[in-house]
C-alpha cells in the first residue's frame, strides 16, 4: 500500500494505491461522508492480481478542502479533478468503481470516454431514478428550498446519522464485523472547520447528477461495458431498485443483491473481493 499526493490545478489531491502498475488498473471512487480508506481492506485483498488507485475527493478525506467560497464544489469539478489526476498519472484505460457519490463522478467519466472505461463495478452506485429512497425526499426538498430545509439536511451530518449509514440493515450475526473506526474517522472530517457548507453545497448539486441519467444510460446500451453490481439488499440510501435496474440496459450486467446495508465493504468485504477476481478474471 502506497500513500500519496500530488497537486492537482494548485491543491493537493491524496490517494491510496496497491500492486503492480503493469497489471489492470481498477480505479475506487468513494462516496459520502468518506474517503479512500473504506477501501483499505479491498486493496490489500486485490493488489496481487491489480494495479489500485483510490482517491480522496476534494474536501474529503486528505485531500484539500478549501472553503465553499474559494472552490466549486459541484459533482462537474469533482469529475474534473478525479480526470486530472488519471491524467497526470498515466493512467489511461481502467475499470471503475463506484459507490455512492462515486457513480455521477465516474459514469460521467465512462460516458464521455468510453474507450477508457474496461468494466463498470458498482456498490449502492445510482444510475437510475429507482434506487432513491425515501432517505431522499429531505434532500430533494432542500434543492428546492434550501433556507427551508437546511436545519432538517445539517441532520445528517451528525455523530448518530454517520453511524447509522454503517450500522442500518447489518444483520445482528455481522455488527461486530463493523469497526467503530470508520464512523469516527467520518465524522472527524464532517467535523473539521468550514466542512459541514462543503457537504451541504454537494448535497444541494446532487439534483444536477439526475440530468446525466438519460446519458449514463444511453453509455450503457452504446458501448456494453462489462458491468458487476454488488449491492446491500438492506441500504435505504440506495435501495436494491437501483442496483435491479441496470439490468434494462445492460441484460448481461451480474447483479448480486448481498444481506447487507449501505457500507457492504465493511461487512462483506471477502466475498465482494472473490466476485471482483471472477468478473475482472473473466472479463478483462
Amino acid at each position: 500500500m502506497r500513500h500519496r499526493t500530488v497537486e492537482i490545478e494548485g491543491l493537493p489531491v491524496f490517494y491510496r494505491e496497491a500492486g503492480d502498475p503493469s497489471r489492470p488498473t481498477l480505479v475506487l471512487l468513494h462516496g459520502f461522508p468518506t474517503s479512500s480508506a473504506m477501501f483499505r481492506n479491498l486493496l490489500h485483498d486485490l493488489a496481487d492480481s491489480y494495479h489500485l488507485v483510490a482517491p480522496d475527493h476534494v474536501g474529503f478525506g486528505q485531500s484539500a478542502t478549501p472553503p465553499v467560497g474559494e472552490f466549486e464544489y459541484s459533482f462537474e469539478k469533482l469529475t474534473e479533478y478525479t480526470l486530472a489526476l488519471l491524467d497526470t498519472l498515466g493512467i489511461d484505460r481502467f475499470a471503475l468503481y463506484i459507490q455512492d457519490y462515486g457513480a455521477p463522478i465516474g459514469l460521467r467519466i465512462a460516458s464521455r470516454h468510453p474507450e477508457r472505461v474496461t468494466a463498470l463495478i458498482s456498490q449502492s452506485g445510482n444510475a437510475y431514478t429507482e434506487g432513491f429512497t425515501p432517505f431522499w425526499d429531505v434532500l430533494f426538498a432542500h434543492a428546492g428550498d434550501r433556507a427551508t430545509h437546511e436545519p432538517a439536511v445539517r441532520e445528517l451530518l451528525t455523530a448518530s446519522a454517520t453511524r447509522w449509514q454503517y450500522t442500518h440493515g447489518v444483520p445482528a450475526d455481522r455488527l461486530d464485523r463493523l469497526s467503530p473506526d470508520t464512523w469516527t474517522l467520518d465524522q472527524a472530517g464532517l467535523d473539521r472547520p468550514g466542512n459541514r457548507e462543503i457537504q451541504l453545497q454537494l448535497f444541494w448539486d446532487y439534483q444536477f447528477n439526475l440530468d446525466g441519467y438519460p446519458r449514463f444510460q444511453e453509455y450503457f446500451r452504446t458501448h456494453r461495458p462489462p458491468t458487476l453490481v454488488v449491492w446491500g439488499r438492506n441500504d435505504e440510501i440506495f435501495g436494491p431498485a437501483g442496483a435491479e435496474a441496470f439490468a434494462r440496459d445492460l441484460p448481461d450486467a451480474e447483479i448480486h443483491l448481498l444481506d447487507a446495508g449501505h457500507f457492504a465493504l465493511e461487512t462483506h468485504g471477502p466475498e465482494i473481493a472473490a466476485l471482483i477476481r471472477d468478473f475482472l478474471g473473466r472479463r478483462l
